[in-house]
């Protein structure tokens, strides 16, 4: 067990892993929200040679533990897990779970998914985190950023110039006010469940401590039309919550403010913006195909991690299964 933050975060800094769930932010955020966690770190004698970050999720379907978007290890990797999975089985018994998900973060390849399921894993009915997600390399210059875009997202930042919308960003917690309620318009309208003010609160404050989030809203006038939430963390910018209202649809205020947010990934020194995840292209009735559709508009390129994993401890485990199925189901995708 890692207890050492100072530890974690130069591992961490060094590996730059494509996404922020397994930052020490993240790790306070999942206790925030009453989840029990865990840092593990593997080592090669003296070695620190890879991490995964784990919290324990308590449902009345199956409880579990759940390692987001990791394990992150840089050396001996099949050898590294295979002792990883030892200790994460003994921590599943003490920790009275029915099953151990994990979400790599490892580009999909035959040879480790053959590796989990040697070891007897077994995909997930859903996935938790993006499994495709859609990257953008911000290390060239603004002017061949805006060259590679769809020409359709190239004249929506030039007309909501001409609109006079206005992008301002903020790192005052404050501000969540604001922002909640844009987000929770968006909630309803998109139909999913949001997360509470007082969490989004709590998460944005425990990563505006080291300056690694703002908030950005596009005013037209006083009026914010859209807004979002960037996480910069790991040589990237992540866009992580965003909303907008109908009012003045007809400008294309979102895509103006997601310039900006990519301009602040670039002046911060970052190599890549990451729009998060998009629907795979052969899903034409995908609910993301509008935001996919979105997100590529930029330019960029996809990349694809290896499908969640599961792996049964009791029985109960099948109650999850068929519950997530029929969610899956319910969702289409």
């Amino acid at each position: 067990m890692i207890d050492k933050r100072e530890e974690w975060q130069q591992f961490i800094d060094e590996a730059l892993p494509h996404t922020f769930l397994h930052t020490w932010e993240w790790k306070l955020s999942q206790e925030v929200l009453g989840n029990k966690t865990f840092n593990l770190g593997i080592y090669n004698e003296n070695k620190l040679i890879g991490v995964a970050f784990v919290y324990k999720i308590v449902a009345r379907r199956g409880s579990f533990l759940f390692c987001p978007h990791g394990p992150i290890i840089k050396e001996e990797k099949e050898k590294a897990f295979a002792e990883l999975f030892i200790y994460l089985k003994d921590l599943a018994k003490k920790e009275k779970v029915d099953f151990i998900r994990i979400s790599p973060i490892e580009k999909r390849n035959q040879e480790i998914e053959d590796q989990y399921k040697n070891l007897g894993f077994r995909g997930s009915p859903i996935h938790t985190h993006p499994e495709l997600s859609w990257m953008l390399d911000v290390s060239i210059t603004e002017e061949q950023l805006l060259k590679d875009m769809k020409k359709r997202t190239r004249y929506s930042i030039t007309k909501a110039q001409k609109d006079n919308v206005r992008i301002v960003s903020s790192t005052d917690s404050g501000d969540i006010e604001k922002f909640y309620d844009t987000y929770l318009e968006t909630a309803s309208r998109q139909i999913f469940v949001p997360f509470s003010k007082n969490y989004i609160k709590k998460e944005f404050e425990i990563f505006n401590r080291d300056g690694k989030i703002l908030l950005f809203f596009a005013k037209l006038q006083e009026e914010i039309i859209a807004t979002a939430m960037i996480i910069y963390s790991n040589g990237s910018g992540f866009y992580h919550h965003g909303a907008s209202t109908r009012n003045h649809a007809n400008i294309p205020a979102s895509e103006y403010l997601q310039w900006h947010a990519i301009l602040e990934a670039k002046k911060r020194g970052m190599n890549y913006y990451n729009f998060w995840g998009i629907a795979p292209e052969e899903l034409v009735n995908h609910p993301w195909v509008g935001i996919t559709r979105f997100k590529k508009g930029f330019g960029g390129f996809a990349e694809e991690y290896i499908h969640s994993q599961d792996y049964p401890i009791t029985i109960k485990y099948w109650l999850n299964y068929a519950v997530e199925t029929l969610r899956r189901i319910k969702r289409r995708y």
